[in-house]
């Protein structure tokens, strides 16, 4: 079991920034896959950020170019950079860990709002 907390949302003004952490209960060093994840109001779950155990990241069209997702294996934690915000972007976020292919744990979520 791992255990995932979410902090960093907030409302923020369009173009604005906001750095959202995941800290993993454990080391998150030799996991599968990180994830992040939104949903907006009356929308579904979208997937919009993944890195994998190589290295390599995959982006949403809707937000490539603006968001990056990165970790830090000593503090256990997943972050997901957020650079020019929009409106469009407002949404609870939630972080996915894989530590296999088939086993995944969910972060509580945090809320982000971007509005002037």
């Amino acid at each position: 079991q791992v255990q995932l907390v979410e902090s960093g949302g907030g409302l923020v003004q369009p173009g604005g920034s906001l750095r959202l952490s995941c800290a993993a209960s454990g080391s998150i060093s030799s996991f599968y896959a990180m994830h992040w994840y939104r949903q907006a109001p009356r929308k579904q779950r979208e997937l919009v950020a993944a890195m994998f155990s190589g290295g390599n990241t995959n982006y949403s069209d809707s937000v490539k170019g603006r968001f990056t997702i990165s970790r830090d294996n000593a503090k256990n934690t997943v972050y997901l950079q957020m650079n020019n915000l929009k409106p469009e972007d407002t949404a609870t976020y939630y972080c996915k860990v894989w530590p296999t292919r088939t086993i995944g744990y969910w972060g509580q979520g945090t809320q982000v709002t971007v509005s002037s």
